[in-house]
């Protein structure tokens, strides 16, 4: 599916890259300054696998009356990782000196993430707070990279038959997709056209790309959670840029990628990344500029919500995994898969037990 679909869409981009970007409006308005607002999560507990069901939770904006909207929960998580921690290790919180040494890690790597996070929209807010779309094409620039480091090293586990779970690189992929489209928006509003801009964006996009294969392949978990902050705090700068700008984008077109991205015929893979709700279930409408800013944010929404399903190691399911008339089952059975959590338990699971294929 990938070869069939990228090459017209790619091809676009090149166009929109080579032609003079439409006037909208709107890319030099001041704003606030952006911070990492995460978008919480209500803890609910849910079974071994995942159920169809549906919650509400409120995300806080950074908003100084403190507004709120609601959101869709993910697919429930089964815990945080710190929970799961205590709950695999079979004893009561603080009994197991191995249980506390994991959970000490789990808070130690969830610190580092916040640092780096933090630090890098320091940057962005000293160098484009009053120029929205160039810090929206770094920012997608950005955000699409762990997508790819995430599907480079599973292909890597697939070669040395470590890996065989097909969902996470099918979610991963449609999660590029999304964010590829998301690029191309950014492109049309004119965020690329400043060198220093493109230079920038290319070369954070370079060592976070190495950085993320690195860390994915000692911490699979750390990775998933680095890329929740970065999600998050996508959520937070278009929801703030909405809350600050919605009268003007109401009057401003669409662009054309975006109108036919959200409302093209063939809506696979725009399914496929939202893991939280069976398919068929969001379509957007997209009439002004508005919609497609309210979309994206609903889009960062989604990503942050399965990155921190993915936390939970084995969390994570194809919203097309699932037949239409199991989408409301509790329990569905799993066929047994080949997975690993990191390149040690990779080599650790080689050695000791041979590959089991389907």
């Amino acid at each position: 599916m990938a070869t069939t679909l990228s090459s017209p869409v790619f091809a676009f981009s090149s166009s929109l890259r080579s032609s003079k970007p439409r006037n909208y409006g709107l890319n030099s308005a001041s704003s606030s300054s952006y911070s990492l607002s995460p978008i919480p999560q209500n803890p609910r507990s849910a079974r071994p696998w995942l159920s169809w069901k549906l919650y509400r939770v409120h995300a806080t904006l950074l908003q100084d009356n403190e507004e709120k909207v609601a959101v869709e929960e993910s697919f429930p998580p089964k815990t945080s990782p710190q929970d799961e921690v205590k709950r695999s290790s079979g004893k009561s919180p603080g009994s197991s000196s191995s249980s506390n040494l994991e959970t000490w890690v789990v808070k130690f790597e969830q610190s580092v993430n916040v640092f780096l996070t933090d630090s890098v929209i320091k940057i962005l807010d000293t160098l484009y707070h009053d120029r929205n779309y160039a810090r929206f094409f770094v920012l997608e620039t950005i955000a699409r990279v762990p997508y790819f480091a995430f599907m480079s090293v599973l292909h890597m586990y697939e070669s040395f038959g470590w890996w065989r779970r097909a969902d996470y690189l099918k979610v991963h992929f449609a999660e590029s997709w999304n964010e590829m489209h998301h690029l191309l928006i950014m492109e049309e509003l004119g965020g690329n056209s400043l060198w220093f801009d493109r230079f920038l964006a290319q070369h954070i996009a370079i060592f976070y790309y190495i950085m993320t294969v690195l860390m994915y392949a000692v911490s699979p978990r750390m990775a998933y959670h680095f890329s929740e902050c970065v999600e998050s705090h996508a959520y937070s700068t278009y929801d703030k840029f909405i809350k600050a700008q919605g009268d003007e984008l109401k009057k401003l077109p669409a662009p054309e990628v975006a109108v036919k991205y959200y409302t093209g015929d063939d809506l696979y893979l725009f399914d496929e990344f939202q893991t939280s709700r069976p398919p068929n279930t969001r379509r957007p409408k997209i009439e002004n500029l508005y919609d497609v800013f309210l979309n994206i944010r609903d889009d960062e929404a989604e990503h942050c919500k399965t990155m921190k399903a993915c936390q939970i190691h084995g969390n994570l399911r194809s919203p097309h995994s699932f037949p239409e008339d199991e989408l409301e089952d509790e329990a569905v059975c799993i066929l047994p898969e080949a997975d690993c959590e990191g390149i040690v338990d990779c080599i650790k699971k080689s050695v000791t037990a041979p590959t089991k294929q389907k």
